[in-house]
């Protein structure tokens, strides 16, 4: 059985019951927030016009606020580079199906030149293309509403919510390092590594690995007993 879950990619990793509820309430708190700010500003009928895509933000900024694709600049740079790429496939594409191809592989790309990866913007970049006719109608003005302004709501509660909970750091540079244990508690553990060799590292994996150098310091500290190695995060 712990080879087919190992198969099928089934984590291993445990959650107390506090974090998914805290995940299961950022994640309404947020979709709420972006319905409540876009009837605002933009009236009733303008507030349906919030893009899917922000449900699959939502799961990363509350579920997941740690891993690289949730950062500020990978939601941010991500939503708005896809929903420009995907106004211009749609507009320059004559061909629906060829259109909605070239603006889920053009964003990609962009996002990945622009160190912006944010799964997320893929559907954002599909919706400008395979909308209904409300979202046709709006042209590059769907890069500002509903886009930018799904966007920064959704980022603004994520950063406050986020804060109401001392086990959560959003944006996650925010994340104190712990505190040295003495070094008895440490003795025959492994030598440190320095943070320069996780970044080497990591530059040397011609893929995406959604973790930073940040977390694999951590992980090789409780791994090994070199907690004091936080310190110099």
């Amino acid at each position: 059985m712990q080879k087919i879950l190992q198969l099928l990619g089934v984590t291993q990793q445990k959650s107390t019951h506090a974090e998914k509820l805290v995940s299961l309430l950022g994640g309404c708190v947020g979709i709420y927030a972006i319905f409540l700010v876009t009837k605002l500003f933009f009236g009733v009928a303008e507030a349906i016009y919030i893009i899917p895509s922000m449900g699959a933000s939502a799961v990363l900024l509350f579920a997941a606020p740690n891993v690289p694709f949730s950062q500020p600049w990978n939601v941010f740079g991500g939503h708005l580079i896809s929903a420009v790429i995907g106004v211009a496939c749609y507009q320059f594409i004559p061909d629906i199906h060829l259109a909605a191809a070239a603006s889920v592989g053009f964003a990609i790309g962009a996002m990945y030149y622009a160190k912006c990866i944010h799964p997320p913007g893929g559907a954002t970049a599909l919706a400008a293309v395979i909308g209904s006719s409300a979202i046709h109608e709006l042209g590059y003005l769907y890069v500002i509403t509903p886009v930018l302004i799904n966007t920064v709501t959704i980022l603004v509660v994520a950063v406050l919510f986020n804060a109401l909970f001392s086990w959560r750091h959003y944006p996650a540079a925010l994340k104190k390092p712990r505190k040295e244990e003495p070094e008895s508690l440490h003795k025959h553990a492994y030598p440190p590594i320095k943070h320069e060799d996780f970044v080497y590292a990591l530059s040397q994996i011609d893929s995406i690995v959604d973790i930073n150098e940040d977390d694999l310091q951590e992980i090789y500290a409780l791994a090994t007993g070199r907690t004091e190695i936080l310190e110099k995060k």
